[in-house]
């Protein structure tokens, strides 16, 4: 640490001009620092071999009574406790609300020898317990601390946080909708919170901070529900930070993004990560109403937490409650703000048309509820500050033309319910590949459940944070990645409690190759969802393993043309390293990955790839696994060889895919193959993906 940051001083006009630029010291996991610097020191900075990277600080964005037993992980399951129960899951977020039954440590012993963290404490912060056993927080742009503590004044480090490892706690709900028993996915095992998002967003020193941190203090899985646009590897912080975490043996989990469904949208996409995608579960919310004439109709996009207190209400709609006293600008249609008169809203419900937003605007003026049309594929549903819900554009006619040719419309909402649904289906905002930087390594990698979790959330802020909530609870329903990801995080930190002593990239492997292929797709599914949905209890007894250590990425690295200089300061150590020293990385994406795709280059080009892979075996020892290919018409796939023996656990076994085609058709932008391993107890998949390149 101290080489670099003094090496700044070289080029400063004193020592403690150098001092007073600096911010923050990264030395127990990585060697960097954060500075304010200006433009010819970063031009000097950046002309110097000894330094990996230098880039500007940029902010990144933050990306269950039900979701576990969906996957199959119901409370009954087997599992090691004393080994899980010495798992730390760490996480980057927003804090946590420790007083939460979900972080109870009822039955918990001292924290685990190997922890090296501690516990901070601030405002409205008292301290850790046996199940939160550490809390920090960085604010390092911030110079006077004022009231920063790691509590959660936003809900959503409380909330990843209880997905990924909360108690079981039975009768959670939100305001008694999805009631049931809400917990995590490793309930045994331990939390550490790395408090590195604010009000402003989580900044790139920060989140460097926290990782620094978490690798040092001992965390076996880091979960990391936060991201932002794609940048080269080494300019990335979750990128760095994961890198030096994989070199540690931690695993990150990271979410894939909220920018869906367009293309080429997924976030964290460095080979290393984890990378997860949002899917449905099999439970819908529907808040329904019904006309005074006696027509009803089911909304799908709001959560409404209230019952009605009469039997029916008085409705109008916007062009009735239009403000014509004080004049009005805007869509009177679509409720916008201003275009509401007081007089005409207080003690209805009004019907609007257009997006999500006026419940706002309806509570300000005591309106009784909200009615909202939409023509919008969008899946998730927000609780709302009045009783409302939503209907399609059809249904919003007839409602529109009773308002019109009835002297005393009326209408009720009311209180939100669930119903079953058919599931797992990619969620309309999880981001989608195929990803720009490498281009023939396919992410996200999996799924998990990110639409509607139910689970902890802070009593430091409303349920939905908006003026004029007075709404708390312990319990809220949100959707993202956000969510997905500490679903995977856990899925993983299970796995390894069965297998302590496997590689990052062997529980990332295990997971990827045991997932559920989803039930419900389109062209385009595929490049959102990668391997399928995560099945815990399958990744357990994978059968093979397509592992990679950290010389298998350096030479992935060396391939995609990144400086052997860069690498070498990435990896740390005396050692000078050089890319011919290492095995050159083959085939067309040039690592060992679970998953084989490829983007042709330009969208008449005819498809040749070939994928160099090597397998483990990790079950009984003795094994014969044949291959099995499906492939769509146009597409040719094989693999040499087609059978593959084993003789004993942690043998390697090699082969090669072939993969072969002409330009694909027109209106033809993505053909999707699978590859499968079986022998007589275990099922080994992989999708093979040739997409045509996206242009943005």
């Amino acid at each position: 640490m101290l080489s670099i940051f003094f090496f700044f001083f070289s080029f400063v006009s004193s020592e403690s001009i150098a001092r007073e630029s600096k911010i923050h010291s990264y030395g127990k996991s990585f060697n960097g620092f954060a500075a304010r610097l200006l433009p010819h020191e970063v031009e000097r900075l950046q002309e110097e071999e000894s330094v990996v990277s230098v880039f500007k600080n940029a902010r990144n964005k933050l990306h269950t009574t039900r979701s576990w037993d969906f996957l199959g992980m119901k409370q009954t399951i087997n599992r090691r406790h004393k080994t899980e129960s010495s798992i730390i899951v760490g996480l980057l977020d927003t804090g946590i609300y420790v007083e939460s039954p979900s972080f109870n440590d009822h039955g918990y012993g001292p924290p685990p020898s190997k922890w090296k963290g501690k516990c901070a404490v601030g405002a409205n912060f008292t301290g850790c317990n046996n199940k939160v056993i550490g809390a920090k927080y960085y604010h390092l742009e911030k110079t006077d601390p004022g009231q920063q503590s790691p509590a959660d004044d936003d809900g959503h480090g409380t909330h990843t946080s209880s997905i990924a490892a909360g108690v079981a706690v039975n009768g959670a709900s939100l305001y008694g909708i999805a009631n049931g028993t809400a917990r995590g996915g490793v309930p045994s095992a331990r939390i550490a919170m790395y408090k590195v998002c604010w009000e402003g967003g989580c900044s790139d020193m920060d989140l460097l901070a926290g990782f620094d941190d978490a690798i040092a203090d001992g965390v076996d899985i880091l979960s990391v529900s936060i991201g932002g646009f794609s940048r080269n590897y080494f300019e990335d912080p979750i990128s760095i930070g994961s890198f030096h975490a994989m070199k540690k043996g931690i695993l990150t989990s990271c979410s894939a993004g909220n920018n869906g469904p367009q293309l080429s949208t997924v976030e964290n996409v460095a080979p290393w990560i984890m990378t997860v995608a949002a899917s449905s579960i099999d439970r819908q919310f529907i808040t329904s109403l019904k006309l005074g004439n006696g027509m009803k109709a089911s909304g799908k996009l709001a959560i409404n937490t209230f019952s009605p207190k009469k039997k029916i209400y008085p409705l109008t709609n916007g062009a009735h409650a239009t403000n014509v006293t004080f004049g009005f600008y805007g869509n009177i249609s679509a409720c916008a703000s201003g275009t509401l008169g007081m007089d005409k809203v207080k003690g209805r419900i009004v019907y609007c048309r257009g997006d999500n937003g006026q419940d706002y605007t309806i509570r300000q003026l005591n309106g009784a509820g909200l009615i909202i049309s939409v023509d919008s594929q969008t899946d998730i549903a927000f609780s709302t500050l009045v009783p409302a819900t939503s209907v399609n554009l059809k249904e919003g006619h007839k409602i529109d033309h009773y308002i019109n040719t009835t002297k005393n419309p009326q209408a009720v909402i009311y209180k939100t319910k669930t119903a079953k649904i058919r599931a797992p289906a990619l969620a309309s905002f999880s981001s989608r590949g195929p990803q720009l930087l490498s281009l023939n390594i396919l992410k996200p990698d999996l799924t998990a459940p990110g639409l509607d979790i139910l689970a902890a959330y802070s009593k430091l802020v409303t349920i939905t944070g908006e003026p004029g909530d007075d709404r708390y609870s312990t319990f809220n329903i949100i959707s993202g990645t956000s969510m997905s990801c500490p679903h995977a995080s856990a899925a993983a930190a299970y796995v390894k409690s069965f297998h302590p002593d496997w590689s990052p990239a062997a529980i990332k492997s295990a997971l990827m190759t045991t997932a559920t292929p989803l039930k419900i797709k389109d062209e385009f599914s595929d490049l959102g969802s990668g391997s399928g949905q995560i099945n815990p209890i399958k990744a357990v007894h994978p059968g093979l393993i397509y592992d990679n250590s950290l010389s298998f990425y350096l030479s992935f690295l060396c391939k995609e043309g990144y400086n052997a200089t860069t690498i070498g300061l990435l990896i740390g150590g005396k050692k000078k390293y050089n890319c011919s020293d290492y095995k050159p990385a083959r085939g067309t994406d040039g690592l060992n990955y679970p998953t084989m795709h490829a983007q042709l280059k330009t969208a008449d080009s005819s498809i040749s790839a070939v994928f160099y892979r090597t397998v483990t075996e990790v079950g009984p020892g003795k094994s014969v696994y044949k291959a099995t290919v499906t492939a769509p018409n146009g597409l040719s796939v094989k693999v040499i060889p087609e059978t593959l023996t084993f003789t004993r656990v942690h043998e390697k076994q090699n082969f090669k895919v072939i993969v072969k085609g002409g330009p694909m058709a027109e209106g033809t932008d993505v053909l999707s193959a699978s590859l499968e391993w079986k022998d007589s107890e275990h099922s080994v998949k992989s999708p093979i993906i040739v997409c045509k390149p996206t242009y943005l």
